[in-house]
């Protein structure tokens, strides 16, 4: 990277109007922003609004019974304010005002600010958003217990600063690649929600005997028949050694794939990688499944289904299906397993299944029509899986160029300082 003088700096990428223009320079937010300290006279704690972690703005805040707050605890707030949570900003508890929530209220514990001439606020909260901000700002945080990063402090931390034209430039480079990822992130909600509505109609509802869709060839075909997990299939609980934390059970260079229930995806699938590998003395005493055998965990995030896209070994809190007794479409099946499980997720009291064993798992009824149909019901819902994991890729590609772009047009201040 190349210095012009102690204070000023020059990023990797740099738009083509910009590049003879001189460095930039290290201002203090300071200099930047000034706190609005506007008090509320209606202390209305059905007007307030709050700011999400990671960086997912500022929104209206739901407010249960009634507050009965001082009113000089709270303070006006407009649209296009830079607001942050004290204690959560280096957890991306940060944002700008919109426009739909000009004129409402916030806490002391959530301060607003106004920009001062020449500093334009995109560019700021973007420049904020980068992931190697997040350490130091986590360092000025102050207090016991619940620590908070108070104004003052925030004032005093330094950030490069273009001049205000190449500021804009910036931001909106990145704001329209923020619009080209949100547009995707529709889609693919819409793609979602397109699969629930069909599994909602292909598959026989709670207390329901007649399907709301059956494909035409399968019109005047006999009803789903019913029958019990242990009747349909043998399946078992992988293993581990113990205790967990054995070095000697892990191999990160030459061990194998070893599946817990973090390790089991919300796509019917594993993520690409598990977290852990297991050593050889720790194979010895775990369980192996071949890529595409079916399982279901059955501890914390209950009733993940996957079928595996490589070999492994599994852990306890995993089940696997060994064997069907009769002739089903793998597929079909986990799909069955999935809404099954979302049915008991909605007997459960707060939605939520604490625990499940096999002898009670053993006794779930599953509906099953005909092979025929088993399969094209399968081909069905995998062809959308396939789009929705082909949306979801190109996502997580934008969302790499967009992180590459945040690494280029920002200048490295740790190198800088360095």
């Amino acid at each position: 990277m190349r210095k012009t003088n102690e204070s000023k700096l020059l990023p990797r990428l740099r738009f083509p109007e910009f590049r003879n223009e001189e460095g930039w320079e290290m201002k203090k937010v300071g200099e930047v922003i000034e706190e609005s300290k506007v008090p509320s006279t209606s202390n209305n704690p059905h007007n307030r609004i709050t700011v999400r972690l990671n960086q997912k703005g500022v929104e209206k805040r739901e407010v249960r019974g009634t507050e009965a707050d001082n009113a000089t605890y709270f303070f006006i707030r407009r649209k296009g304010q830079f607001i942050y949570g004290k204690q959560n900003l280096h957890k991306g508890a940060f944002g700008l005002i919109p426009d739909e929530l000009d004129g409402f209220e916030s806490s002391q514990d959530i301060p607003a600010f106004d920009f001062k001439n020449g500093y334009y606020p995109q560019y700021f909260v973007y420049y904020l958003g980068q992931e190697n901000v997040y350490p130091d700002l986590e360092k000025i945080s102050t207090g016991t217990g619940s620590k908070r990063i108070h104004p003052r402090d925030l004032f005093q931390v330094k950030f490069p600063f273009p001049k205000t034209e190449e500021q804009q430039k910036i931001a909106a480079c990145l704001s329209s690649l923020d619009d080209v990822i949100t547009a995707e992130s529709k889609k693919l909600e819409v793609l979602k929600e397109h699969k629930k509505g069909l599994l909602q109609n292909l598959f026989p509802q709670q207390g329901e005997t007649v399907l709301k869709f059956r494909f035409e060839e399968f019109q005047d075909s006999d009803a789903w028949q019913e029958d019990t997990l242990l009747n349909i299939a043998s399946f078992r609980r992988g293993s581990f050694p113990q205790p967990y934390g054995l070095s000697e059970w892990y191999d990160d260079e030459k061990g194998m794939p070893f599946i817990q229930v973090f390790d089991v995806d919300d796509n019917f699938r594993l993520k690409p990688a598990t977290k852990n590998k297991i050593s050889e003395l720790a194979a010895k005493q775990s369980v192996f499944i071949p890529k595409g055998t079916l399982i279901i965990t059955l501890q914390g995030s209950i009733g993940r289904v996957a079928i595996t896209q490589y070999d492994a070994y599994i852990d306890r809190t995993i089940l696997l299906f060994e064997e069907f007794h009769q002739e089903i479409d793998i597929t079909f099946f986990a799909y069955s397993l999935f809404l099954l499980f979302e049915i008991e997720k909605q007997k459960a009291p707060g939605g939520i299944i604490k625990t499940i064993t096999k002898e009670v798992l053993s006794n779930f009824v599953v509906k099953l029509p005909s092979i025929e149909e088993q399969r094209k019901i399968s081909s069905c819902l995998s062809s959308l899986d396939e789009l929705i994991n082909a949306q979801s890729q190109k996502i997580e590609t934008l969302k790499l160029h967009k992180k590459g772009l945040l690494q280029g047009l920002f200048p490295d201040i740790n190198e800088h300082n360095g």
